[in-house]
């Protein structure tokens, strides 16, 4: 069975629409059954047109979608709703969708502040459905075997943690071109407070608590706008001190020219350490006091049922960003049919971010900003 997914967002131009897009197929967990593509109703029933789906389940806004949506059978109406717009428009829809009985799969960061992810947060929990955050980089399998390793203990009490998330792309003014994708994402109405430490910053944080298994309880940030005319930061630094004692280090830019996208994690503790890079997403190194480097690939009989459960091929065959995203969709599918059925989910199901992470985004986000604007040396992480 799959599942009716609809989606709020990623009409013609919108690059992250797409990537949803492969990520529900890849499984075949999902059809695309409605959408509403975009603000624009003639650009979203073009979009919907090239979708190949039906006139009339093209709509002309995402309040006209749940709507009308609610109102059919429920044999026929959508089940799931992606939500893929800019920051500004992640909140409403995604209140309204959980309000009138959707599942909700919503990319990051949660809202556009703080306090409407914590709104968010109360609707979930009201409602009883579901939500998945799209934080792409947990969905790796040598990431979730980098989490395991250092749950298991192997690594000992972990002591230091190093994220860093280089890009290279607003190294010039894009947002003064016709690019969208700079344009809202260097806008304050549509971004929030932060520009790179809120679309790739937390990312890092993200993925930073998520390997490490702890929490930030403190952080000195470093916040920059390196490009004139730029209105929201393009460039920082954090220092961090996690919940156990451990220090770190957070590097998110997109000033970095000659960079991609090769998003990086190290982490020691008393034992050892590890390394995971975007660039080389199917090793993971492990190092361990007094023993050779050793070289963990995906796919291998050794890694755990948390990889194995994201691992599409044999081992030696690339599986990328595409595929770690897909994971995310696909683990969100098992736990919903789960609960259809009347079962309870596998652990390795449930490992996808949710509403807890998409609040810890948005108070990074804030916190960052405004330890980036104080004289204060170290600033409380606060919720």
């Amino acid at each position: 069975m799959r599942l009716r997914l609809g989606m709020i967002g990623g009409g013609q131009g919108a690059f992250i629409g797409a990537v949803h897009r492969i990520a529900a197929r890849m499984d075949d967990q999902y059809e695309l059954v409605c959408g509403a593509f975009s603000s624009d109703p003639a650009k979203s029933k073009a979009s919907g047109l090239l979708l190949n789906l039906p006139d009339n389940r093209i709509y002309n806004s995402w309040q006209e979608l749940i709507e009308k949506e609610k109102q059919l059978p429920e044999n026929e109406r959508v089940q799931v709703i992606s939500i893929v717009t800019p920051n500004h428009v992640h909140f409403a829809p995604a209140k309204e969708a959980l309000e009138n009985g959707f599942h909700v799969i919503l990319d990051k960061p949660a809202t556009f502040s703080l306090q409407e992810a914590k709104d968010l947060q109360q609707v979930i929990e009201q409602t009883g459905n579901l939500f998945c955050l799209t934080h792409t980089y947990t969905g790796y399998p040598m990431v979730k075997e980098a989490r395991q390793i250092v749950l298991s203990g192997k690594l000992g009490k972990i002591r230091k943690v190093y994220v860093e998330y280089p890009q290279g792309w607003l190294s010039k003014f894009e947002e003064g071109t016709d690019n969208k994708q700079a344009s809202w994402r260097t806008d304050p109405t549509k971004s929030g407070i932060a520009g790179a430490m809120g679309d790739i910053g937390t990312h890092a944080f993200n993925l930073c608590e998520y390997v490490s298994g702890l929490q930030i309880e403190k952080l000195c940030a470093d916040i920059n706008i390196m490009v004139q005319g730029r209105q929201l930061d393009d460039d920082g630094a954090v220092l961090l001190k996690f919940s156990n004692g451990a220090s770190g280090i957070l590097v998110a830019t997109q000033v970095a020219a000659g960079e991609e996208n090769n998003v990086k994690i190290r982490v020691y503790g008393e034992k050892g350490g590890l390394e995971w890079q975007q660039a080389d997403a199917n090793t993971l190194k492990v190092m361990l006091l007094d023993k050779p480097v050793e070289i963990w690939r995906t796919g291998g009989g050794y890694t755990s049922s948390f990889a194995q459960q994201n691992t599409r091929t044999p081992a030696g065959h690339p599986e990328g960003y595409l595929e770690a995203f897909a994971n995310l969709y696909k683990n969100f599918a098992f736990t919903i049919k789960a609960g259809l059925e009347g079962k309870k989910p596998e652990k390795e199901w449930l490992d996808f971010p949710g509403i807890e992470e998409g609040v810890r985004g948005m108070a990074f986000i804030e916190n960052v900003i405004a330890s980036g604007k104080s004289e204060k040396k170290w600033t409380d992480f606060t919720i």
